[in-house]
Formats: C-alpha cells, sequence, structure tokens
C-alpha cells in the first residue's frame, strides 16, 4: 500500500538537513512552530492539513539531548492527534545509544527507554542512521530501517590522494565498521588497542597493523570529546603513517574535541551532517558530507512501500 500524500517536518534540532531533504524530494518542509511557553515547556502547533498523511518527522537527538528528544516525541503526538495516517521518526543521529546494556550494578538501559518513549509517543516506525550499537533495532517494537552512511563518504574518500591507504579502528569494538570501509576502497586494515579508563579518557596499549608509509584513514561512528580518535590519529602518526585523515558519521564534538582536533596531526576530518556544525564549533580542517539524498531516497521508498535495503549496501558480515 502507497500512502496518497507525504509530509516532512522537523523540530529545532536539524532544520537545515530538513529542508535539504525536501529539496530532495521536491516537496515543501510541512509548516510546523515549535516554540517554548515562559517556564521553558514546548509549544507546538502544526500549521497544516495531516490528516490521512504519510508523515516524517527529522529530528537528530542531539545535543541539547533532552530537548529535542522531548520535542520529536510531542511531534509525534500530536500529528497523531491530528489523524496522520502514519508517522515515521527520522532521527539521523540517536542519542542514549551508549547506554545499550548493563555493563555494572544499579545503572539504566536508556536507549531501551528512549526507544520505549518515542514508541508510546505514537511513532508507526523510525529511520536512523549508523546506530552506536546495531542491536539497538531490537529495543523497538515498531519496524525500524537502519541506514549505513558509508555510501556518502565514498565518493570524496575516493579523491583522498593515490596512494596506499589502511583503514584504522581506534578500538577493537570499531573494526567491523572499518572492514567494510576496508573492503569498499580496497585497503588494509589497522587497529589501535586502547583501554578505557573513564568516560572521557583512554590509553592506548598497542598498534594491530601496519602503518608505515601509508595514507591511515581512522574511522568511528561518532566523535564524543575526540580523546580517542585523536589518540589513534598520533598513534598511527608516530608509527610512520605518511598522512592521516579522520571519518565519523555524527560529530557530537562536545567539551575539548574542537581544540583536540585541531590540534592533531592529521590533513582533514570528515563528518556527516546529522547533527547541526555550527561554524563556531567546526575543527578548522573540516569536510561535511551531507546525509540528505540518502535519506530523502529512503523516505521515498517508505513512502511508496517500496524496498529500502535494496537501495544501500550493508556492512559485510564475517
Amino acid at each position: 500500500m502507497s500512502f496518497s500524500r507525504l509530509r516532512v517536518f522537523a523540530g529545532n534540532a536539524h532544520r537545515e538537513l530538513a529542508r535539504e531533504i525536501c529539496d530532495e524530494l521536491v516537496i515543501d518542509l510541512g509548516e510546523a512552530l515549535v516554540g517554548r511557553f515562559p517556564d521553558g515547556e514546548i509549544d507546538l502547533k502544526v500549521g497544516c492539513d495531516v490528516r490521512g498523511a504519510d508523515c516524517f518527522v527529522v529530528q537528530p537527538t542531539c545535543p541539547p539531548v533532552n530537548e529535542n528528544l522531548v520535542e520529536l516525541c510531542v511531534m509525534i503526538d500530536c500529528l497523531r492527534r491530528a489523524s496522520a495516517d502514519r508517522i515515521t521518526a527520522v532521527v539521523p543521529y540517536f542519542g542514549y545509544a551508549r547506554k545499550d546494556r548493563k555493563d555494572e550494578g544499579r545503572v539504566p538501559i536508556t536507549a531501551k527507554l528512549v526507544a520505549n518513549m518515542i514508541t508510546t509517543a505514537g511513532a508507526d516506525r523510525v529511520l536512523t542512521v549508523d546506530l552506536h550499537a546495531a542491536q539497538i533495532q531490537g529495543f523497538f517494537d515498531i519496524p525500524v530501517d537502519h541506514l549505513y552512511a558509508r555510501p556518502a563518504f565514498l565518493g570524496p574518500l575516493r579523491q583522498l590522494p593515490a596512494g596506499d591507504i589502511v583503514i584504522v579502528s581506534p578500538d577493537v569494538g570499531g573494526v567491523k565498521l572499518c572492514r567494510a570501509y576496508s573492503k569498499d576502497l580496497e585497503a588494509s586494515l589497522a587497529i589501535v588497542d586502547k583501554r578505557r579508563v573513564s568516560g572521557s579518557e583512554t590509553k592506548v596499549e598497542n598498534l594491530v597493523g601496519d602503518v608505515r608509509g601509508k595514507t591511515a584513514l581512522v574511522v568511528d561512528d561518532l566523535i564524543s570529546t575526540g580523546g580517542s580518535i585523536t589518540d589513534a590519529a598520533r598513534v598511527v602518526k608516530d608509527n610512520g603513517a605518511e598522512s592521516v585523515y579522520l571519518l565519523a558519521t555524527h560529530g557530537v564534538l562536545c567539551g575539548p574535541a574542537i581544540e583536540r582536533i585541531d590540534e592533531a596531526p592529521i590533513e582533514r576530518i570528515f563528518l556527516s551532517n546529522s547533527i547541526p556544525m555550527p561554524e563556531d564549533r567546526a575543527p578548522k580542517r573540516l569536510e561535511v558530507v551531507s546525509l540528505a539524498p540518502m535519506l530523502a531516497k529512503a523516505i521515498d521508498s517508505i513512502h511508496r512501500s517500496e524496498s529500502v535495503s535494496r537501495l544501500f549496501e550493508r556492512p559485510t558480515r564475517h
């Protein structure tokens, strides 16, 4: 079954990305006023008819995480009460994803809590990109379309200076993601062995693989404080890499991240626009890769009840 009307809305988290998606779809961004009451509570009014429509709400849950998460839930609730036929939460960056299990006593599984909130608000399905932990898809009791940003990055990466490229994982947990990049770019693979000292500090132990004389591309799914990925950049440079590039899907970039990246021995850093990047909070050697064409294709396929998986390559399984 295909739906008669397609509507795309956006909260305040990333209206620019929503507009880019609408430009790709050749539709207007849905009219919605998202404001605040004097006490800070969210005030919302949708300014167009959505009865029987297929609605998509573009809202990454990036900082300020709690504000953007509640905005998303309020907008979903509003559309549900306005008799939208189907509501899809388009969450390019899914916050609270790092708490996906109980790794010690008396801690929450916040990723599951957030999944419950989005579902209870009234979402019928979720569209997201490069989850921090793929198993979070199973936390939802509604369909989840989990896209991979890798195809969007391959074009710019193939413009890198010709030479021997090595894909570097900044930790053991990122090996699967890096292996997918290494296969597409026909590159070798290296791993930085580290251990976490605290939530914001890591200690590098070893480098597994050969980087001497090569172009090193350090790949991660997200950069928060920037400690892990910049430490990895220094390790590969100290071990003889000719040049170093950084890549991450989600540039959270909190705390000292900008300073760490600017001081790192790198040529360039690639980030997607899953999270807005104000000019005054952007690294100096930044190249932004837009996810709008990919998300627009996925939204169009969902709207037409066509396959989404056929449009995007998935990381190979080993």
